[in-house]
């Protein structure tokens, strides 16, 4: 992926919005695009407590501005992007099960908060939206991922309907963000803190991983080389999740009998996931780090068979796993001391 010198040349001196900005992702996008000299980040999200604490972290920043409102709200969009050079649109409701007990608020945010956002962004003539995605769009099985699908559909099409605009939209697409809120690595180490059990909903359920700060940096590079319509997908490892759980005791609890226990597969839920359809394979391009899908109609694709789902790319092992936990720094292993 680019330099970071790279991403401050598109960023420096610009005013940019991030929807969703107290998220984990959203949090990592502020560090990154403040490093860059922008003229302003302004930050929109609708929790008051994660504003709050974002906003005593980052205070000494005299360009960080806070924005406490809902995508939802068309009118407080229209503000918020007035004078706003490039959009990251990180807001969304993500967890599969409560999507689907709640699935038209998954609707109003998701889609609906998505067109307002498009709306807005062209009216202001923003340069870029870089909207953030997930695999489960990929021939989806429950709400979340159907939402998201719509919302990936609705980004692309801009392209085809701005008109006389010079927005550029596109989408990246992630997979499972290892160590963000609510993801499975944190409540795998409380846990194993509280002694256990730690829950895996079915023994065969596959997952592509990325750390927070890949799923950045594919962001920050879909920005620089975004030119409409296209959908950026990082490539990543696969792990068994039950494996994940195992590498998690080695590291945290070795040599401690903590019961890994299923739980049984939750409404929605799939036991592999798809990075791409085979449709959108015929129009993918294959980068060092990445795949492109490109809108239809445009060449692009090198004829390179591409991997489509968890079931096409060997998972990694156990010891795999913990050496990936502990390089990312995402897990700090337990020192077991040896007495004389």
């Amino acid at each position: 992926m680019p330099h970071a010198q790279s991403y401050c040349d598109t960023f420096r001196g610009k005013t940019i919005l991030v929807t969703g900005g107290t998220g984990s992702i959203g949090r990592e996008i502020v560090q990154q695009v403040l490093a860059c000299e922008p003229a302003a980040v302004r930050i929109l999200s609708r929790n008051e407590n994660n504003q709050f604490a974002m906003w005593q972290q980052l205070q000494h920043h005299p360009n960080v501005r806070f924005l406490l409102g809902d995508i939802r709200d068309k009118d407080r969009l229209v503000r918020a992007v007035e004078g706003v050079q490039v959009v990251f649109h990180a807001a969304a409701l993500k967890h599969v099960p409560l999507c689907e007990y709640n699935p038209f608020e998954a609707v109003k945010t998701n889609v609906l908060g998505t067109q307002h956002l498009i709306e807005a962004a062209l009216d202001h003539d923003v340069e870029r939206l870089i909207a953030i995605n997930t695999d489960k769009s990929v021939s989806p099985i429950n709400t979340m991922g159907a939402t998201k699908l719509l919302a990936e559909k609705l980004v692309a099409a801009a392209t085809l309907y701005k008109g006389p605009h010079p927005t550029i939209c596109a989408n990246v697409r992630f997979g499972n963000v290892i160590g963000s809120n609510g993801s499975v690595l944190p409540l795998f180490v409380e846990q194993t803190r509280r002694g256990g059990p730690l829950t895996v909903t079915d023994a065969g359920m596959v997952r592509f991983f990325m750390t927070i700060p890949q799923a950045v940096s594919l962001v920050l590079d879909a920005a620089v080389q975004a030119q409409g319509g296209e959908t950026f997908i990082l490539k990543m490892p696969v792990m068994r999740v039950m494996d994940l759980a195992r590498a998690v005791l080695d590291l945290l609890a070795p040599g401690m009998d903590i019961p890994i226990v299923t739980t049984g597969i939750r409404p929605g839920e799939k036991l592999h996931e798809e990075l791409m359809t085979p449709e959108e394979a015929l129009v993918a391009e294959e980068a060092d780090q990445m795949y492109i899908v490109r809108p239809w109609g445009v060449p692009g694709a090198t004829g390179t068979p591409v991997p489509l789902s968890t079931q096409q790319l060997p998972p990694m092992t156990i010891p795999e796993i913990r050496e990936y936990l502990v390089r990312h720094r995402l897990i700090e292993p337990v020192r077991t001391v040896r007495v004389a």
